[in-house]
């Protein structure tokens, strides 16, 4: 099949979202796709571009994960990243909050990521008592609070004062927030802690660098989050069961075995070559292993499981 044009591919969406529910352009850079099928709603705020990139359909990750579950979605998609601040935005969400569209249904999840992430918890007080799923969310971008963030300089000029604007207060009403980020990402450490609250649980996933929803869904396990967020069964003990399957990722343990190079602790890194060799060739790692081993043996020490050999 040919690639679609984006205009083409908005298209799609349209058609989709008149045939599960509705779609609705929200001014000139965001639309909104309703798919009407359960009690359970998923609202996601995702990017052009998130969308269609992120998977061989073309189709929102809300969707995708709703549908499978028969449990109806809200996908906000923004044409760009604009961390969803746009007044047509604000007008479409107090709609709802006015038709109480989200007393209709039994449970409420909010997701994103980034400046999606952002928008899901800011706008997560539209919906008391629902769940919030936010990966390396921004708390804001006003200069006065966050001048120490200098990666969105166009961002700048928008404000993050006026309406949902400051998300760690948009998430007082929600029933459980979970913020997944990794804390050696220092900028969006700063961040996460800014959102935090006793009904907030903070999830530092280290070594997965700043594309974290990248690398769960590497994982395969970001669709089981929000499944399991849906039905309301989502917590820290879930997660952390959930993340054990990076430890068959080759990227993942790439990543681990660079940082505790860097940071000089060669027992851990062997350890940790020897574990990726178990569940993948590399070149590199079995040099890198061999090497490490030499140093360390040449020190009197031997990892486990390896004959001592005595010169």
């Amino acid at each position: 099949m040919r690639d679609l044009t984006d205009g083409e591919w908005l298209q799609r969406i349209e058609e989709l979202g008149e045939e599960a529910g509705y779609y609705e352009p929200l001014g000139k850079r965001h639309h909104a796709m309703l798919s009407d099928e359960g009690p359970i709603l998923l609202v996601t705020f995702e990017t052009r571009a998130s969308i269609r990139t992120g998977a061989p359909d073309e189709l929102p990750l809300g969707y995708r994960v709703a549908r499978a579950q028969g449990w109806s979605s809200l996908t906000l998609i923004s044409d760009e990243e604009s961390w969803f601040r746009d007044p047509s935005v604000y007008a479409y969400v107090d709609r709802l909050v006015d038709e109480a569209f989200f007393e209709d249904f039994d449970r409420v999840v909010f997701y994103g990521e980034g400046s999606g992430g952002y928008a899901a918890a800011a706008f997560a007080v539209a919906a008391p008592g629902a769940t919030v799923i936010a990966i390396q969310p921004q708390a804001t971008l006003s200069p006065r609070l966050t001048g120490w963030d200098t990666r969105f300089p166009r961002m700048r000029r928008t404000s993050f004062t006026d309406r949902y604007g400051f998300a760690p207060d948009m998430i007082d009403g929600a029933g459980a927030a979970y913020i997944l980020f990794d804390p050696h990402e220092t900028l969006d450490a700063m961040h996460a802690a800014m959102f935090a609250r006793p009904h907030v649980t903070l999830l530092p996933c280290r070594n997965l660098g700043s594309h974290v929803g990248w690398m769960l869904r590497e994982m395969d396990i970001l669709h089981q989050i929000l499944t399991l967020a849906c039905r309301g069964e989502f917590d820290a003990q879930a997660f952390w069961r959930l993340y054990r399957a990076r430890r068959d990722m080759p990227r993942y343990l790439r990543a681990l075995i660079a940082r505790l190079e860097a940071e000089e602790r060669p027992y851990l890194e062997a350890l940790v070559c020897r574990h990726a060799l178990d569940r993948f060739e590399g070149l590199r790692i079995r040099a890198r292993l061999t090497s490490l081993e030499d140093g360390l043996r040449a020190k009197g020490v031997d990892l486990p499981g390896l004959r001592r050999i005595h010169a």
